[in-house]
């Protein structure tokens, strides 16, 4: 326990040092590079939608109201091979850092839109992902959601994003692919550690609760 809480706090130390300070991005450029693409590669918005919303049903993440830095970071390990997605990589490994930054700092300027999740999940299921997502699991070391992610899962810094409001389906797959190690790019390997102690039932109840979460703060 005292291992895996060391681990945390470290984990926290760094998303909250970390400063996405992007003072010479081009947030205009950044729309239009979402808009028309750099001619490598298709636009964003046709997988993650006009307003940044994504789409549930495709499993494409919002991206809107994200943090700029968490947004930049991942395009970044999706070029350094960090990342894996065959959909990402090839529309993103032709851009240049500083398009990236102006990409992060574009979704970063959008207002999160309403969650989009398709279908009511049981409200057992719901209830399970609130107390997990709340409290955690202590007894087999898996803590709270938003002991990392923040007050409300709203994000903190640039290592831990808002994850309430975000599709179901998205968060699903992730913590799968944490789980089972098709993904590494998370701090100190924390989500890894998590999500590989979470069974599928835990995985899909957190999904379901946090994706029913509205995405902005009320």
């Amino acid at each position: 326990m005292t291992h895996f809480l060391f681990r945390l706090f470290v984990a926290l130390g760094v998303a909250m040092m970390a400063t996405a300070a992007y003072s010479q991005t081009d947030v205009g450029e950044g729309e239009k590079l979402t808009r028309q693409g750099d001619g490598s590669g298709a636009p964003c918005i046709a997988c993650h939608g006009a307003d940044g919303g994504g789409n549930e049903v495709g499993g494409f993440p919002r991206l809107a109201g994200l943090n700029a830095g968490y947004l930049a970071k991942q395009m970044f390990d999706y070029n350094a091979g960090l990342r894996i997605s065959a959909i990402m990589q090839p529309n993103v490994d032709n851009l240049t850092e500083q398009q990236i930054q102006n990409i992060a700092a574009y979704y970063a300027s959008l207002p999160a839109p309403p969650s989009k999740t398709t279908g009511t999940p049981p409200g057992a299921q719901v209830a399970l992902g609130e107390k997990l997502t709340k409290e955690g699991d202590w007894d087999n070391y898996i803590p709270p959601c938003a002991a990392c992610h923040g007050p409300g899962d709203r994000g903190v810094g640039s290592a831990f994003p808002a994850l309430a409001g975000q599709h179901p389906l998205y968060i699903r797959q992730q913590l799968e692919a944490w789980k089972t190690g098709q993904r590494k790019n998370d701090p100190n390997q924390l989500m890894a550690a998590v999500a590989g102690r979470m069974s599928a039932e835990q995985i899909a109840a957190v999904a379901a609760y946090l994706g029913s979460l509205p995405a902005s703060a009320k």
